[in-house]
C-alpha cells in the first residue's frame, strides 16, 4: 500500500520500520526540530533521524491548518492510507480526507479508556492492570475516530512508564502490520467507541508528580512508576524538593497507625507512612546532589523517627 507516516519521538521508530519493510512509504512526517536539554540546542525528533538513515522522503512541517502546500504534496502521492504514532499534532479535518482510507492512529490505550497525551503514564498511575494499542480511525476529535483493532497487553507489578513504553512501542509495529494486512483485504472491522466508558489521559505537569502521602501506598507507588521519566516524584523537606528514585511499598498485616508523612525507620533506607500501608524510599536525589541511599540522605538531613515529611 502507498503509506504516509506521521510521528515523532523514538516510540514511533518500530512502526515506520515496519511500515518500510511491508508497504510503499512515500512520505515521514515528523515534527520540527526543537529545543531540548540544558544548552537548549535544537535536537532532530527520533522519526526524523530514522527517515533520514533510510533515505526516505521526510517533511517537518510548522504547522498543518492552512497549508496548502503541504496538502497538494500529500494530494500528488494518490496515498492509500496514513499511518500517525505519536505524532503530537492535532490533524484538520482537510488533510483526513486525502488517503484513500484516511488516516489510521495507534493510540496506546484500551479506546475508549485513556484518550489523551499521556494514556501509558496515566494507566501505570491509576492503577490498570491491562492497557493495549488501539488502531482508529483519526477524527477532528480527540481520539474519539471509531476502532479498527485492538492488541490488549499486560501491565506488570513492576512496569514504569519506560518499560511499558517499550512493550507498546513493539505492539504499536504489530497492531498497524495486522491493521493493514486487513485493510487490504477487506476484512478490518469498524465499531464506535463507547463514549459513556471515555476517561482522559492528560499531558503530564510537573505537579503530578508530587507525593500525597495521604494516598494508599499502593497510589504512591503507581504514581512513581508513571512519573519516573518525567517530572518524577518528589516530596518537599523543608524548602527543597526531594526526588523518589527508588521505592518499594511494604506488606503488613495492619497499618501503623502513624499520621500520613510520619517517618516509621531510618537505615539504609528511609520508611514513612501513607495513607494506607507504608512506602520504603531506596534512593532519592536532593536538589544539585547525586542520587543516594535515601538513609543516608535522612542522615544528613537529620531526619529522625516521629518526624513528618510534606
Amino acid at each position: 500500500m502507498r503509506v504516509a507516516f506521521f510521528g515523532s519521538p523514538a516510540y514511533a521508530v518500530p512502526t515506520l520500520d515496519r511500515l518500510v519493510e511491508e508497504h510503499d512509504v512515500r512520505l515521514v512526517v515528523a515534527q520540527p526540530d526543537a529545543p531540548a536539554g540544558r544548552g537548549m540546542t535544537k535536537r532532530r525528533p527520533a522519526v526524523a533521524l530514522r527517515a533520514d538513515a533510510l533515505d526516505l522522503p521526510l517533511q517537518q512541517p510548522d504547522r498543518l491548518r492552512k497549508n496548502t502546500a503541504f496538502a497538494a504534496t500529500l494530494e500528488a502521492m494518490a496515498l492509500d492510507v496514513a499511518i500517525t504514532v505519536a505524532y503530537g499534532k492535532i490533524l484538520p479535518s482537510s488533510l483526513l480526507a486525502i488517503p484513500r482510507h484516511g488516516f489510521l492512529n495507534a493510540h496506546a490505550s484500551l479506546l475508549p479508556k485513556l484518550r489523551g497525551a499521556a494514556p501509558i503514564q496515566w494507566a501505570l498511575m491509576r492503577g490498570e492492570e491491562r492497557t493495549g494499542v488501539t488502531i482508529m480511525q483519526t477524527e477532528a476529535g480527540l481520539d474519539t475516530g471509531p476502532i479498527r483493532l485492538v492488541h490488549e497487553e499486560p501491565i506488570h507489578p513492576d512496569d514504569t512508564a519506560a518499560s511499558l513504553s517499550d512493550r507498546l512501542s513493539r505492539a504499536s509495529a504489530d497492531a498497524v502490520s495486522e491493521a493493514l494486512r486487513l485493510l487490504e483485504r477487506g476484512a478490518l472491522p469498524s465499531e464506535p467507541q463507547v463514549e459513556a466508558e471515555a476517561t482522559l489521559a492528560p499531558m503530564l505537569t510537573k505537579a503530578d508528580g508530587n507525593v500525597t502521602w495521604t494516598d494508599s501506598a499502593r497510589a504512591i507507588y503507581d504514581r512513581w512508576r508513571g512519573v519516573l521519566s518525567w517530572p518524577g516524584s518528589r516530596f518537599r523537606h523543608g524548602d527543597q524538593a526531594i526526588r523518589v528514585d527508588a521505592l518499594r511499598i511494604e506488606t503488613r498485616d495492619t497499618d501503623s497507625g502513624a499520621t500520613p508523612g510520619t517517618v516509621l525507620r531510618v537505615d539504609d533506607a528511609l520508611e514513612v507512612a501513607t495513607g494506607q500501608g507504608t512506602v520504603t524510599l531506596l534512593e532519592v536525589t536532593p536538589p544539585g546532589k547525586r542520587t543516594m541511599p535515601a538513609g543516608a540522605w535522612a542522615r544528613g538531613a537529620h531526619l529522625n523517627v516521629e518526624d513528618r515529611l510534606a
